[in-house]
This record gives structure tokens, C-alpha cells and sequence, in this order.
């Protein structure tokens, strides 16, 4: 069966133009505006999508608040709102190959790495699903003889979620699916830079009936209608994934209305190879973990610490396999590194490679072939004789670039691995387990691999620390932030009750 690529034109002006999706309806803003939707392979127009302001958030939260207050959503019976979540993931599979075309058109992103997330999308809502069946329980407190005390779990209200560029499908339905399952409602504003894959999943939920205003889309920029979502009264959570300065300000301006906020965002993560590692398996771990997704991954080990003994070998064959890593067109399934999202990010990467060679390190990277050179291509990159000091040791680069330096002992790693703002993730490669477990728990991080690369499992909490967010998400641990937890006092007997005034 020809897949959706191949049956598919490539003529950007047969791709629609994208509206917001608000109270069950696509429509235009309401003043009109439009975004223009570049290809970063080609940086040639894809479409126009409409540009959300404050007045359609207003309409938009405005929905949601109605659709919460009195609609069906939160007081529907459990089966049969899971019915609709198992509804959403089922329409989902049958859109796989679509949905992972246009996020590759979209993004830049190697097709062969869209459809493996895309895969996982579905997969959100099925476990949110049953996570809700079997995981959103109370706990009962019995005293004396007097009380039965229990709580409860409600929805809290209208969840704004603000997502990014980098895995858009996936990422907004890791944070779609928990908070529809749990009784919220929803207003979406997901990056400015990768509108198609959003309009797909307001398709898939308009197609799976929702109830009128209970899942909003609103594109648009950031600081407009972001900014508007966060601050709007009527908006009691906001889940932002993002880069660590736009997350600072979200907080700032959630204050004045007292939203709760779930942050992921930035990371500087390190990897740390002692000498006696399955070489082999800590090298494709290692390459795999900065170069995929074309080093646009918040978890990505950007800082990679090798052991003094086995750096030479280590650095040679980091050399062969990067040299040898494929990039091209995005829609091609041998691609494994495409374009980055945009000029203004090509710009800022490639701007690292400067400060590298002002900083005095070597800068080891590939030439772009010439029929690539209008894409926002960065070639997969070494940054060797680097020191943890300096600037491209300790600020988020966001692209395939791996700066590579060295510790003597195990004491030396921990030390240089917390030395930085940033704590989402870190990996630790040894074949003493004691150390990888000793090593694990001093690295400051919110989520540690030991001998293996940066494989999810949904039950597990996922965020960071310092400069990497505030809050987890994942599993049960996510009902801490969609729902609100009430406790229930219930007298069984004549308690005493103090008479004043009698």
C-alpha cells in the first residue's frame, strides 16, 4: 500500500490554509490576520494559518469556562467519557502516516523519527484513559468512631496549554490527554512554528464528537495569544513546554491570577561515560541521543564527560560516526538529521559554532551539500577541548551539537555534571552498578538513565529541576496538577460540638 508521502503532493499550495477550531467550529480570528507557514526544507511557504489574538482566546476560554461550568464534560459517567478518549486514540492510528507526513513537512524532523511519535500519540490517550479508571482514587480516614474522611479528585477548570515545536503531535498529547480525561476542558495554543499537526488533532477530536467548547485550538504567537492565555482570569492551569526564559515570564504573569503551572523546559543534560562502559552501546546511546530529532530535544545529552582513559578512542569514533550520519530532505525515510525549525533558530545554532572557536575549542562539522542550501541544515557537529566554563558547556544550543570534555574519577564527574543551571535529565554509563547508582542519584536531574538511552515509560514522572521546570507530569503523578484533591469529612456519630453563646 503506497503511503500517505508517496499518494501526497508536494505542491505547497494545495496544502489548506489552517483555521482555529473554538467551540466546536473552525473559524477565522477575528480580525483576520494570518501566519505564513514556512517548509524549513525549502523555505518556501506551506500555507497561511489564522493568527489567534487575545480576542479569540477571550472566545476560546470563554467555550471552555461554559462547557466546564454547564456542559456535560466533567458530570458525564467515567465509561462514557473514556469512551470519547479511546474514541481520539483510535481515530489517531488511522491518521498515523498522515499526521507524521505533515509534521515532517512541517517541522524538518526525518520522517522515519515522525512516525515513530506519532505512533506514541495514541498512546497517551489509551494510558490517560485507563490511568483515570484505575489510578484516580481516594484515600479514607477513619477516627474513632466519630469520622469517615475520604478525598475526592475533581477537575479543576480550564487547562491552557502552551506547546512546542519540537515533537508537536506528541507533546500536545501528552498534555491534551490527561487533562480531557480528568474532566477539564481545554485551550490549546501550540507553536507558531508548527501549526499542521494541531489542525490535524482539532480534526481527529472534531471528528470524535467532543461536546461543544470542551477542546479549543487557538493559534498564534506567543507573546499575543500565549500571553493572553496565561493571564486570562478564567484559566485556572497553564502546562508550558518550552525554553527556560519564556517559562520564567509565564510564571511572573500567572501570579496576579494564582494559576497553578506545570513548566518543562530547558535542558543542558549531561552524559557521562566511565572507562569500564559497553563502549559500543554508550557510543550509540551517545550519538543518538544528540543527533536525533535533529538535536531539538529538550532531554538531549548535549555535554558529553568521557573518562580520561578512553577518550581518545572515544572522540575517533564519535569522529567516523558523525561524519557518516545521513542528512536530507526531511520526507526521504533514509534521512536521519534534517533542517532546523527555522532561520531564526539556524541562526542562533550556527551562532554557537562561532562562540566555540572564540572560546577555544575545535570545532569538528560537516559541509551542507550544495542542493540543500536552502534549508536551515546544521550538520551534525563535535565541539572538542571544550571546558564546562565556558559558554557552549552551559547554554541550551537546541541543535545537533555535542560539546565533548573529560573528568579523572567519579567524584570529577558529579561535580562537573551539577555544574550548570540547567537539571532535566542526565546518563550514566558504567558497568559498576553500584556506581551507576551512586552516580545517579547525586546528579542533579529530574529523570536519570543508567546504561541505557532516553527510553520514556508513561507510568514515571516526568520534569526537571533548577532551570528545568517546576512540577512532573506523567503517570498518576499528573493528577497532582489536572485535578484538585478534596477531602470529605463525614460525621457516623454525636460528636461533641462546642455550645458558644447557649
Amino acid at each position: 500500500m503506497a503511503s500517505f508521502h508517496e499518494k501526497a503532493s508536494l505542491n505547497h499550495e494545495t496544502q489548506k490554509d489552517i483555521s482555529l477550531y473554538i467551540n466546536g467550529e473552525f473559524t477565522s480570528a477575528v480580525n483576520g490576520t494570518t501566519i505564513k507557514n514556512i517548509n524549513p526544507f525549502t523555505n518556501e511557504q506551506i500555507n497561511e494559518v489564522a493568527e489567534g489574538r487575545t480576542e479569540d482566546i477571550n472566545k476560546a476560554v470563554a467555550a471552555a469556562r461554559e462547557a466546564f461550568d454547564n456542559g456535560p464534560w466533567r458530570t458525564m459517567k467515567l465509561t462514557k467519557r473514556m469512551a470519547y478518549i479511546y474514541r481520539i486514540a483510535d481515530l489517531i492510528d488511522e491518521e498515523i502516516e498522515k499526521i507524521a507526513y505533515f509534521e515532517s513537512l512541517d517541522t524538518g524532523l526525518p520522517i522515519s523519527q515522525t512516525r515513530a511519535m506519532v505512533s506514541r500519540a495514541s498512546e497517551n490517550f489509551r494510558f490517560y484513559a485507563r490511568m483515570v479508571e484505575s489510578r484516580l482514587v481516594g484515600d479514607a480516614y477513619q477516627v474513632d468512631e466519630e469520622f469517615i474522611n475520604y478525598t475526592i479528585h475533581a477537575p479543576v477548570g480550564v487547562a491552557g496549554l502552551i506547546t512546542p515545536w519540537n515533537a508537536p503531535f506528541m507533546l500536545e498529547t501528552w498534555k491534551v490527554a490527561p487533562a480531557l480525561a480528568t474532566g477539564n476542558t481545554v485551550v490549546l495554543k501550540p507553536a507558531e512554528l508548527s501549526p499542521l499537526s494541531a489542525n490535524l488533532l482539532a480534526e481527529i477530536i472534531h471528528k470524535a464528537e467532543l461536546p461543544k467548547g470542551v477542546f479549543n485550538v487557538v493559534h498564534g504567537f506567543g507573546e499575543i495569544a500565549g500571553d493572553a492565555l496565561v493571564k486570562h482570569p478564567d484559566v485556572q492551569l497553564i502546562s508550558f513546554t518550552g525554553e527556560t526564559t519564556t517559562g520564567s515570564t509565564i510564571i511572573k504573569n500567572s501570579a496576579d491570577t494564582l494559576k497553578s503551572c506545570s513548566m518543562e523546559l530547558g535542558g543542558k543534560s549531561p552524559i557521562i561515560v566511565f572507562e569500564d562502559a559497553d563502549f559500543n552501546r554508550a557510543l550509540d546511546a551517545c550519538v543518538w541521543g544528540i543527533y536525533s530529532f535533529n538535536g531539538e530535544r529538550c532531554t538531549a545529552n548535549s555535554r558529553l564527560f568521557l573518562q580520561e582513559g578512553i577518550k581518545a578512542e572515544f572522540v575517533d569514533a564519535l569522529k567516523k560516526r558523525v561524519m557518516n550520519i545521513k542528512l536530507g530532505n526531511p520526507l526521504d525515510a533514509e534521512t536521519e538529521v534534517g533542517p532546523l525549525i527555522d532561520k531564526g533558530h539556524y541562526n542562533k545554532v550556527k551562532s554557537y559554532l562561532n562562540i566555540a572557536k572564540e572560546e577555544g575549542a575545535e570545532v569538528i562539522t560537516g559541509e551542507i551539500p550544495a542542493e540543500m542550501a536552502k534549508g536551515n541544515f546544521v550538520a551534525p557537529t563535535l565541539l572538542l577541548n571544550a571546558e564546562n566554563s565556558m559558554r557552549i558547556a552551559q547554554e541550551e544550543i537546541f541543535g545537533p551539537v555535542l560539546t565533548v570534555m573529560t573528568f579523572k574519577d567519579e567524584e570529577e564527574a558529579i561535580k562537573l555534571a551539577n555544574d550548570v543551571d540547567y537539571g532535566l535529565a542526565g546518563y550514566v554509563w558504567t558497568n559498576d552498578i553500584k556506581r551507576g547508582h551512586r552516580v545517579a542519584h547525586k546528579v542533579e536531574a529530574g529523570m536519570l538513565w543508567v546504561n541505557a538511552q532516553n527510553v520514556r515509560d508513561l507510568r514515571t514522572p516526568f520534569g526537571g529541576s533548577k532551570s528545568s521546570g517546576i512540577g512532573r507530569e506523567g503517570g498518576h503523578y499528573g493528577f497532582d496538577f489536572y485535578t484538585e484533591q478534596k477531602i470529605i469529612h463525614v460525621s457516623i456519630a454525636e460528636h461533641r460540638i462546642q455550645q458558644f453563646g447557649k
